[in-house]
């Protein structure tokens, strides 16, 4: 029996103001437990086709589905706290690395819950960080370490899917290797995926279970094109 599909594009095309096609009639499949690994050239449309796939930029046509449903607009904050995207260059908070991690509490879609201190210092041990990193300010953190805070607040709130753009970037080896472990459990904990974009071919060969490529703006599998068709169900 197949896994839950978590997450569904459908020919998503994407112009830049002046026309220029982004991405060019994707479509792509997530299920439960896959950790899809998106590889391709700078400018190739990787970034594009994240932020297209958490809604945060507007697609020209196509839709995305969350377990099956298309997202309305008005369950767009709630879907993007299931589907969650993470930059590549992190944005925190001013303050300490806690009050970032506390911050997203403080949104209405995440008001029914509470910050857990002993979950965001687990997650802090697996990445190599004391409890007392909670106490560091921000603009006195090094860009690995806002990755790592950025890591931990988003993993925190436990989403169903992660897109993570070059989450490792700015890391040490140790840190590279602490984060990959970390996410490979976190993804088999439950019903999750995770989309990671990496410019290291050695690091997405150890992560996925599926290796994607984008070029041009289009996705293939294996080295044949599958824009305009559905990748792997």
């Amino acid at each position: 029996m197949a896994e839950p599909l978590l997450l569904e594009a459908e020919e998503l095309v994407r112009r830049a103001p002046d026309g220029t096609v982004l991405i060019d009639r994707v479509s792509l499949v997530v299920r439960a437990g896959e950790r899809v690994g998106i590889e391709g050239p700078t400018g190739a449309g990787k970034t594009v086709l994240l932020r297209a796939l958490a809604l945060l930029d507007p697609v020209a046509d196509g839709r995305v589905r969350h377990r099956g449903d298309a997202v309305a607009d008005r369950d767009v904050p709630r879907f993007r706290s299931r589907v969650a995207y993470l930059h590549q260059s992190p944005a925190l908070l001013e303050g300490t690395v806690e009050e970032s991690l506390r911050s997203p509490f403080e949104l209405a879609v995440h008001r029914d819950r509470a910050f857990d201190r002993d979950r965001a210092v687990e997650l802090l041990a697996a990445l190599g960080r004391g409890a007392s990193f909670l106490a560091k300010q921000r603009d006195d953190l090094s860009g690995g370490e806002r990755q790592v805070t950025a890591l931990v607040r988003l993993l925190q709130l436990e989403p169903e899917v992660v897109l993570l753009d070059e989450p490792t970037a700015a890391l040490d080896p140790e840190t590279t290797s602490r984060a990959e472990n970390l996410l490979v459990r976190w993804v088999g904990g439950g019903e999750r995926a995770c989309v990671w974009v990496s410019h290291d071919p050695a690091q997405t060969g150890r992560l996925a279970t599926r290796r994607l490529r984008v070029e041009g703006g289009r996705l293939s599998e294996d080295g044949a094109d599958r824009a305009g068709g559905e990748v792997a169900r």
